[in-house]
């Protein structure tokens, strides 16, 4: 007479080996949901990343201009003056750099499709000043070399405990121990 076992099913698989299976199952549906290529839906949007940068620095802009991807859009700011996104994966995309001299503030990005939809969001442009250099303290570490001392008194203690390892074994063995 056999036992009911206590883990398992009965096909006398261990639930523990069907519940990883189950898990990694899930998983993978996951990873084939996420690599399915992404679709703008229908609306019409833009958006700017990063949505505040220094003034000089190149920011990218991803539109859609309600699922009609296929032809350039316009999009205008003073924050950049125009560019025009191009479409790629699904969506319209392009990236511009505000150029350094622009002041700090916020900016309406404008969209406007070739179907004649439109859209805005906000720019945040920065213009904090760059960092000083710092005080002309020499080349690192400390004075006198400290480095090669450190390093060849590494390199000593290494040959010397090898030394004691070889006295201390030769001195066993001599014993007759």
């Amino acid at each position: 007479m056999r036992g009911l076992r206590p883990y398992g099913d009965a096909l006398g698989v261990p639930s523990t080996i069907v519940r990883l299976f189950a898990a990694f199952a899930m998983v993978g549906a996951l990873v084939l949901a996420g690599a399915a290529p992404v679709r703008a839906g229908d609306e019409t949007f833009i958006e700017v990343t990063p949505n505040s940068a220094q003034a000089g620095t190149r920011v990218n802009l991803r539109a859609s201009c309600d699922n009609v991807n296929d032809k350039q859009a316009e999009v205008t700011s003073e924050a950049f003056d125009r560019v025009f996104l191009r479409p790629e994966n699904g969506f319209l995309t392009g990236s511009v750099t505000i150029p350094g001299d622009r002041p700090a503030g916020s900016y309406p990005v404008n969209l406007r499709c070739d179907n004649g939809n439109t859209d805005s969001t906000t720019l945040t442009v920065l213009n904090m000043e760059q960092p000083s250099k710092g005080p002309a303290t020499g080349g690192g570490g400390t004075a006198g070399g400290t480095g090669s001392v450190l390093l060849l008194g590494g390199a000593g203690l290494v040959v010397a405990t090898v030394v004691f390892g070889l006295v201390s074994s030769r001195r066993r063995a001599g014993t007759g121990s």
